[in-house]
């Protein structure tokens, strides 16, 4: 297992996966909704890569599917059918570690030779974002995948400790980002101190090096601040950050002192990273509680980045180009992300990547 590294999400993909909505999810008082959104994420994954779906109900999803996609893009579908209890895969999903013989990380939208690399799956414990939500079934999903030979690669049991995939960001050169509001928060790894957790994340992740990133919690947030609503790793030692500049907005002092401390980071070279700020969206309100809107969550492809906007056209657009800065050579592609956000989370928490090397079992599925 020497030189196993946690990928850039930049880094060649075979497949994403989505975790359905359905009747029995949060998701219930707008499902309709909230399955047309499933759909247009999947009509554009699966033009550019493939796509894994765990459903309870496999008919159902795959003829919701085939009134909008093509066939060729119906070949690059797999369903698993599991009983869920959510759909954020990018919690409950596995991890993966790749092991790197000489070859250096993959940088660019080009998709370049990565070397010869072998997966390793981390099964980590999925509790609901600290036991707030309903999770045995989610944290079921992993296993059940590697047992139902989807999953072809060795998978390490990690359910002794809790940890989100929102909740880290590598820049797939040993460094690993996380926020100390989520890692710290209720009924994850207590009693663990944080340089207790610190040196867990090191071994479990095989890192270098862990930043503790300590403001930006966007309000509405229920995972507790996770990294990946606030701060993204992009290729060239670059940082996509959520800026909030009204001062008259209740974020303004926090997500200014998280800029302070991304403006102090450095390298493991030494060097100030490339900083690239997102707008802060204008605040959106269901039941007069604010939601957590963000343009950070967005989700990498192989040759694109879908961006989530939220009919915002201004703020939209000034999003969309700055990601396009972080990822020239990429197609940039907008989707509406204001349903996501009702129930807490956008694109990117719905959505887990698998790396080229990993190696599906498209006949189980």
């Amino acid at each position: 297992m020497d030189h196993m590294y946690l990928p850039a999400e930049w880094e060649p993909q075979s497949i994403i996966q989505l975790t359905w909505p359905h009747a029995l999810t949060d998701w219930a008082y707008c499902l309709d909704e909230i399955t047309s959104t499933f759909v247009a994420l999947a009509d554009v994954i699966t033009r550019y890569e493939g796509l894994l779906i765990v459903t309870p109900d496999e008919g159902s999803t795959r003829q919701t599917l085939a009134r909008t996609l093509t066939p060729v893009q119906m070949t690059r579908v797999m369903i698993c059918q599991c009983d869920t209890n959510d759909t954020w895969a990018r919690d409950h999903g596995a991890l993966t570690l790749l092991h790197r013989d000489g070859a250096t990380s993959c940088d660019g939208g080009e998709q370049p030779d990565c070397g010869a690399v072998s997966p390793l799956l981390l099964d980590f414990r999925f509790n609901g974002w600290g036991e707030k939500f309903p999770a045995a079934f989610d944290n079921a999903i992993n296993r059940h995948l590697k047992a139902s030979g989807i999953f072809d690669a060795l998978m390490e049991d990690h359910d002794d400790f809790v940890l989100e995939g929102g909740s880290v960001e590598s820049d797939g050169k040993g460094t690993v980002f996380t926020t100390s509001q989520c890692l710290m928060a209720p009924h994850r790894n207590q009693p663990l101190s944080m340089e207790e957790i610190e040196e867990q994340l090191k071994s479990r992740l095989r890192a270098d090096r862990i930043v503790w990133l300590h403001h930006g919690n966007l309000v509405g947030d229920d995972t507790d601040g996770h990294i990946d609503t606030i701060v993204r790793c992009a290729p060239d030692d670059t940082l996509l950050y959520v800026c909030c500049d009204d001062e008259d907005d209740e974020q303004y002092a926090d997500f200014q002192n998280l800029q302070s401390e991304l403006l102090s980071l450095r390298t493991t070279e030494g060097a100030p990273y490339h900083l690239l700020s997102l707008p802060m969206p204008e605040a959106i309100y269901e039941d007069g509680e604010r939601l957590p809107a963000t343009y950070a969550n967005f989700v990498i492809l192989n040759g694109a980045v879908i961006v989530p906007t939220y009919h915002q056209p201004e703020l939209d657009r000034k999003a969309l180009h700055t990601i396009r800065q972080a990822f020239p050579g990429r197609d940039i592609i907008p989707l509406d992300a204001r349903t996501v956000i009702r129930q807490h989370g956008s694109l990117h928490c719905l959505t887990m990547q698998y790396p080229q090397s990993l190696h599906i079992n498209t006949r189980k599925s």
